[in-house]
């Protein structure tokens, strides 16, 4: 257990870890993975652009050209370990941060932003992704994601669901409704846990009185908790997990021990209840760097194909920022266009009705 005051600076003793924050490879023996150098190579490449993907957006909100913006910064080994964890068939939900599970999704970036940006209301297909839409109350994905599940198993179909929710969550009554659902019936799902330690404001302490991954077993089902900063952990525990979901072995929890090393959201300051030393702490176990001084230890990646990310990163960025600017306001009764499959009688007059109301403005 972490104490009060380092609030994660040392491990807990039942962390798993691959990867050491100096970026030494250390064994387990239930969660191991074989990675050669390209496959370390496009962890860091997906680490370093969904990073950078979130800097621009932060900087867009910034000014202006967002309205809000929820940053992953700190969280993306977690979230590229696992959303890399997932073949084609299995079905991701997400809360409103999973930008590295969308990375991953092959979701275009700049259609989160249109989300944030207030020009649509999520811009993708979740079927053509199997990577289901934002959501922003929290906790209700879980039961979404369970039902999904059902339904996989309900299929017989070779495949299993992820749902994605932080610390926080754990205390919504939706969430432990779906542990329950998962539990009794056997469902096919990873519950994967993000505990970036603050719920908006409010410490861990006021979420739990044990670890969080613990409470699984009240519902009949292992929990596992994985260093959240260390991608190669994320993403062979979520592997299993999932194989093990698939195979009808049933529900899993897992706690990725991380840290939201920016604020909850852009409307949020973080300086207002958490203290400097907590950040310097954290900025010592960074998800990228630590890959990145693996790679340049062993000799698997010389300085120019660093320079060839970064490269790709700042290309990104651009194009990213120039996208989003170029981005076309829907027009006022869009907002009717997408509420239901067919045509809805009430929809229709309500349309009339603001059509009608926006007329009045023209005289």
């Amino acid at each position: 257990m972490t104490t009060d005051a380092s609030r994660g600076a040392e491990a807990p003793p039942e962390l798993v870890q691959l990867l050491t924050p100096e970026g030494e490879r250390v064994e387990h023996p239930d969660y191991d993975i074989d990675l050669s150098a390209e496959e370390v190579q496009s962890l860091y490449r997906d680490l370093t652009l969904v990073r950078r993907i979130d800097l621009e957006a932060v900087a867009l909100q910034r000014q202006g050209e967002l309205g809000i913006w929820a940053s992953l910064l700190g969280q993306e080994a977690a979230q590229i370990g696992s959303g890399r964890a997932l073949t084609d068939s299995d079905m991701a939900f997400p809360t409103y941060r999973e930008h590295g599970v969308a990375w991953c999704r092959d979701v275009d970036p700049v259609k989160l932003l249109g989300l944030f940006r207030g020009v649509n209301h999520g811009g993708w297909d979740p079927e053509e992704h199997n990577f289901h839409l934002y959501t922003i109350v929290i906790g209700s994905q879980t039961l979404h994601a369970v039902g999904y599940a059902m339904g996989i198993q309900r299929d017989d179909a070779s495949a299993a669901t992820i749902v994605y929710f932080g610390d926080g969550a754990t205390s919504q009554g939706d969430v432990n409704e779906s542990f329950i659902w998962a539990s009794v019936f056997n469902a096919p799902i990873v519950f994967f846990c993000q505990n970036n330690q603050w719920a908006i404001s409010e410490p861990l302490e006021k979420q739990t009185r044990i670890p969080l991954y613990r409470r699984a077993s009240g519902f009949g089902f292992p929990g596992i908790r994985v260093d959240g900063n260390d991608v190669f952990a994320c993403l062979a525990v979520t592997r299993k997990a999932l194989e093990a979901a698939r195979t009808g072995q049933g529900p899993t929890l897992i706690e990725a021990f991380t840290y939201r090393m920016g604020a909850h959201t852009t409307t949020d300051d973080p300086t207002r209840y958490r203290v400097a030393s907590e950040l310097e702490a954290w900025k010592l176990k960074d998800p990228i760097e630590r890959v990145k001084s693996y790679l340049f230890k062993n000799e698997l990646a010389d300085q120019a194909f660093f320079d060839s990310v970064d490269a790709e990163a700042d290309q990104l960025g651009a194009d990213l920022r120039r996208r989003c600017l170029a981005m076309p306001d829907p027009e006022p009764l869009d907002i009717f266009d997408h509420v239901y499959r067919e045509p809805h009688s009430l929809i229709d007059r309500e349309r009339a009705q603001f059509a009608a109301y926006l007329e009045g403005f023209r005289d």
